[in-house]
């Protein structure tokens, strides 16, 4: 039985004062797990896991018999402002938490919900998503990845591109072809062991270093038909439900770099406390209070979610100004950093500034994935605005 928001406020409290090791003081989550750190790979960080994953607070508003703690939004956000005070994180995270997960919750079949989650919900296992191809990025409804039936199971032949962490991961969402004569008619969602012969996963070298891109071949593939999620030849609508809570898990990013601090240590303040830089301390304080309404107002979108209105299609809006809100402290925190920002690697420069520079770039890609800019303008100006296609 969950009690009243300030009993478990307290319950969370000791918890975690109980459970936390203080050794991960201000670590963020691992989600790209190609940049683990020395404390991400510490018995500390795996017992921390194992605690949140244990409670079911991972993902809290699960049902429990999935892995969750069947919490209550506003329960959930008393979590979080507790794991937040206490310089505490939430650990379990991954594409299974953000995007698969819920989209099981809806569309999955008892049998898959018991065997999917739990093991999302404890961090036991990663998964990657195969939705773009070459020729079918812009256009995902033109993709080309073939799925036959072979009576009992499918057979899968294509190829998948951008596939984040593909070559770690151990389960793959993926859309198919299983009707040629139909485009977004004839797509199937199914779910691949990474396991299965044939599946091969190459990492794409990027430009900030990092290789958790990939391409990912599909020979002759061999799927169990029970890995289908929603109807066959219905994969679209599963598909787009999907995309719906990746762009709100990207447009729900938190800041982990406080620019006002930055800004203190590398340009200073003048005798009347104000940072030297007036032209940046105005820039700073724009980008400070746009990032705050944007905060409020996905709270605000989170409460009427609570209260039963529907999933809005102006979702595609708050991507892109997530997406650009990232990208500008980005920008910011390279221009405080100065000469700082020339590293990429060596000891001249610290942890710190190398994150910085590595962030930057990597953020470049947040206007593409989940869905260009481009692509959510459309969005919006179709199902918002009410605009023709042509």
């Amino acid at each position: 039985m969950i009690g009243d928001l300030d009993t478990f406020r307290f319950e969370v409290r000791d918890w975690i004062e109980a459970n936390f090791p203080p050794s991960l003081c201000g670590l963020a989550p691992l989600t790209n797990p190609t940049e683990a750190t020395e404390r991400h790979e510490s018995p500390d960080y795996h017992q921390w896991v194992d605690a949140v994953g244990a409670k079911g607070w991972g993902v809290p508003t699960w049902p429990a018999e999935y892995g969750g703690a069947g919490l209550s939004a506003a329960h959930a956000d008393v979590l979080a402002q507790e794991f937040s005070r206490a310089d505490a994180f939430n650990p379990i995270a991954g594409l299974g938490v953000m995007m698969l997960g819920p989209t099981v919750l809806e569309f999955g079949t008892e049998e898959q919900k018991r065997r999917h989650l739990p093991p999302i919900a404890r961090n036991r296992i990663r998964w990657c998503q195969g939705f773009s191809e070459p020729g079918a990025g812009s256009d995902l409804a033109s993709l080309q990845t073939r799925c036959e039936d072979r009576g009992d199971h499918w057979l899968i032949n294509g190829q998948k591109i951008w596939t984040s962490f593909a070559h770690i991961s151990d389960w793959c969402f993926c859309l198919v072809r299983t009707d040629t004569t139909r485009k977004q008619g004839g797509i199937t969602f199914v779910l691949i062991d990474m396991r299965t012969p044939g599946v091969e996963a190459r990492p794409i070298k990027l430009i900030n270093g990092a290789s958790h891109f990939c391409e990912l071949f599909l020979t002759d593939v061999e799927t169990p038909k029970s890995e289908t999620l929603g109807e066959v030849n219905g994969g679209w609508a599963v598909a787009k439900r999907l995309l719906q809570h990746e762009r709100t898990g990207l447009s729900a990013r938190k800041a982990t770099l406080d620019l006002a601090s930055l800004a203190r240590d590398y340009v200073g303040l003048d005798a009347g406390g104000r940072l030297r830089d007036g032209d940046l301390r105005q820039r700073l304080l724009d980008h400070l209070v746009t990032d705050h309404a944007f905060g409020q107002t996905m709270a605000r979108r989170t409460a009427m979610l609570e209260l039963g209105a529907p999933n809005p299609p102006a979702l595609s809006i708050l991507k892109n100004l997530g997406s650009r809100v990232s990208q500008d402290r980005g920008d910011l925190a390279v221009e405080i950093l100065g000469n700082r920002s020339f590293g990429w690697a060596g000891e001249d420069y610290s942890e710190l500034e190398l994150g910085v520079v590595h962030d930057w770039l990597y953020g470049k890609c947040f206007s593409i994935y989940g869905g260009s800019q481009e692509i959510q303008n459309n969005i919006t100006a179709k199902q918002v605005l009410g605009l023709p296609d042509q």
